[in-house]
């Protein structure tokens, strides 16, 4: 079974604790991602899963059984790095068989493994180059596919787009995407990048100092944030993040403007994504700035606007604006699609 279940997972280096008391059910099948900032424990957690770190406290299952204590070739899984590490001296073939190889599986199951895998990941007319004659997309999947001959209970990936180019990482994403659907195949996926998590994850696992800060699909992510860390985290550009008082008549912004929205008086701080946001007239606005940055991206247009008090407030608007840096402007917030936090930070 492709089940993995940590429970009060601990991990320790000397007296730094790098992860806090993790629990966490990954279901068989499940496309789940690790996403956060640098550090955040996000690589280490999977590296546990993995038994290439051991476990300072808590406990690790794969199906049924206790795997806490297990070397990683006691668990059935299969990890790609973010290095391809492929034998320059093989050609893909070999390299994509080696591990069986060694395992000593006979050569009729090897070769019938490898052209599976060859034809899941289109590498059948490359099957007979070696390494150096491959794009760095290529070396990546045939480095997929040396862990989809071993058909194992899960696949794990660390950060395997990092290295290439931003044209391969969209190609590998939808190789990526596509090979989940198919293998239908336990995958635990670690990135830097939100927009793989949110492309690519069933679920996604937010993590910050070593702590789960929320989990939830993308768009459970996007439109209901736990926390103003996952609200910033999630989404690009980023959420608005605008300091104010409440009542349970008005929230009221920093230099006095008012919305005529009921809350609660715990909330500090308003939330707003760019496409909540709407240029208006100046005096028709909730309130007003100045055109700082255009920010042209063809579909699309990041429009930056000094608020004075308020600071910066970014906005999506169509690629077809006319708007010019120094325009003031009234902006207008879609009341529906506000998010409101306390002082500690959490959703209200």
């Amino acid at each position: 079974m492709g089940v993995i279940k940590l429970e009060n997972v601990e991990k320790w280096f000397g007296e730094v604790q790098v992860i806090r008391g993790v629990d966490l059910t990954i279901k068989e099948g499940e496309f789940i991602i690790f996403v956060g900032p640098s550090g955040c424990g996000k690589s280490t957690l999977l590296r546990m899963i993995a038994g290439l770190e051991e476990t300072s406290r808590g406990q690790i299952f794969i199906g049924d059984k206790n795997v806490t204590a297990q070397p990683p070739a006691k668990r059935g899984l299969a990890m790609v790095f973010q290095s391809y590490a492929l034998y320059p001296h093989m050609n893909v073939r070999d390299n994509m068989g080696f591990g069986l190889k060694t395992a000593g599986q006979p050569r009729e199951k090897i070769e019938r493994m490898v052209n599976e895998a060859a034809h899941a990941l289109r590498l059948e007319e490359y099957l007979e180059r070696r390494p150096k004659d491959l794009s760095g997309g290529q070396r990546q999947r045939v480095a997929i596919g040396r862990a989809i001959v071993r058909d194992p209970i899960a696949f794990l990936f660390d950060e395997p787009l990092s290295n290439l180019d931003a044209a391969l990482r969209v190609e590998m994403r939808y190789e990526i995407a596509k090979l989940s659907q198919t293998l239908k195949s336990t995958m635990i996926y670690v990135t830097h990048d939100q927009v793989e998590a949110m492309t690519l994850a069933d679920r996604i696992v937010v993590l910050q100092d070593g702590i789960i800060e929320q989990i939830g699909s993308p768009k459970e992510l996007y439109d209901k944030p736990a926390n103003l860390f996952v609200a910033q985290f999630i989404g690009s550009p980023k959420m608005n993040i605008i300091n104010c008082t409440a009542s349970d008549k008005a929230i009221t912004l920093s230099g006095g403007h008012s919305f005529d929205i009921k809350g609660k008086p715990t909330v500090t701080k308003l939330g707003a994504r760019p496409e909540a946001i709407t240029i208006s007239q100046v005096d028709k606005g909730h309130i007003t700035g100045v055109v700082d940055v255009i920010e042209y991206l063809g579909a699309d247009t990041y429009l930056i606007i000094n608020c004075d008090e308020l600071g910066q407030i970014t906005l999506r608007t169509n690629g077809e604006t006319s708007l010019t840096p120094k325009t003031k402007v009234g902006l207008s917030f879609a009341k529906d699609k506000l998010h409101f936090f306390d002082v500690n930070g959490k959703s209200v």
